[in-house]
């Protein structure tokens, strides 16, 4: 199996729920970092982060509703805590303003 890092970067989400990271075919990823920054002048945003279990059809709150003040950030997942996914697995973001967070998702993909 090969091991690659990356990163993937989602710009100006805002009310819709939005795809951050989605594993590919054959991969199994860990998250190992997922960061989300407050880019809007209002202060604070509220984040929900989700994840969506492709197996098994479901979405579960990984932070529902996270404030986030002016100028900064929420990391949810870093440091000694990971998050696994399997092929099809997503991370999703939503903000309640609209165009106000920019996310980092860090991931170690295994194919």
């Amino acid at each position: 199996m090969a091991n690659a890092f990356k990163n993937a970067g989602l710009a100006a989400t805002g009310t819709s729920l939005t795809d951050a990271y989605t594993a590919g075919s054959g991969v199994t990823a860990t998250v190992i970092g997922l960061t989300c920054a407050n880019i809007s002048s209002t202060n604070p945003i509220l984040v929900t982060i989700k994840f969506f279990d492709a197996s098994a059809n479901a979405t579960f709150s990984i932070v529902k509703d996270a404030q986030v003040f002016l100028g900064g950030a929420l990391v949810a997942v870093g440091g000694d805590q990971k998050l696994v996914l399997e092929t099809g697995d997503k991370i999703k973001i939503i903000s309640n303003t609209a165009a106000s967070v920019d996310t980092i998702v860090s991931v170690m993909e295994q194919s």
